[in-house]
């Protein structure tokens, strides 16, 4: 294993640590997370009671295939724990989440758990959000030249997400992804504040406020930091 992916397994080891038998769990989405479910579906078949809900189709199939059981926000609106990746982590643990198109379902479940759990490597660490990652804008796709163009303004420099043959990428909410490069953000409350303003912006990849923990995965460990 790489030491990259490494770091990953390692992070994910650790949040499993927190999970507790019968828990309502939110199961996010991405490249890291896929560790923390594959840990979580070791622990389900040496007899852990949980149920998660998933954020994306990509997580409902790989929770499935792990034999994880599975619910809905429907039948639990109050979830215990949240569990995901980051694109970036900033130094009051805000984040900047989507580069895998699940951001929205990503904060609806992130905002209905008790706590919000957050597991990344070390490269993910940054003073200011936008220092690396660009910041994914969920739009209605009968609005997305408006949004574009209202984004230009703000400074962005805009890329219509697309998918591996060129075409227009959908999330699974049937919505566009509009990748900002804004650089460095300042403010990003504010900037959240104004990118919501926007007619055909359905929300961002800015998480303000909302992380509990996040554990770090380094070369000689796993770091924690709460807020």
């Amino acid at each position: 294993m790489a030491d990259r992916e490494r770091m990953k397994a390692l992070a994910c080891q650790r949040a499993a640590q927190e999970v507790q038998d019968g828990m309502v769990l939110g199961l996010g989405t991405g490249t890291t997370v896929y560790y923390f479910l594959q840990e979580l579906g070791r622990m389900v078949r040496q007899g852990l009671r949980i149920a998660g809900v998933p954020t994306s189709v990509q997580t409902i199939q790989l929770a499935t295939q792990l034999a994880i059981p599975l619910t809905t926000l429907d039948d639990h609106p109050q979830l215990d724990l949240a569990v995901d990746g980051a694109d970036e982590v900033d130094d009051d643990l805000n984040l900047v989440k989507g580069a895998g198109g699940a951001l929205l379902r990503e904060k609806i479940v992130a905002a209905s758990a008790t706590r919000f759990l957050v597991v990344v490597d070390d490269s993910k660490i940054v003073h200011q959000l936008g220092e690396r990652a660009a910041l994914p804008v969920e739009v209605v796709p009968f609005g997305y030249v408006l949004a574009t163009r209202a984004l230009q303004g703000l400074g962005a420099r805009v890329t219509l997400r697309r998918g591996a043959e060129g075409q227009r990428w959908l999330s699974d909410n049937g919505n566009y992804i509009l990748d900002c490069h804004f650089g460095p953000l300042a403010d990003p409350v504010a900037l959240q504040q104004r990118l919501l303003a926007i007619p055909a912006v359905i929300d961002s990849g800015l998480f303000i406020g909302m992380t509990d923990t996040v554990l770090i995965g380094h070369a000689e460990g796993v770091h924690r930091r709460d807020r």
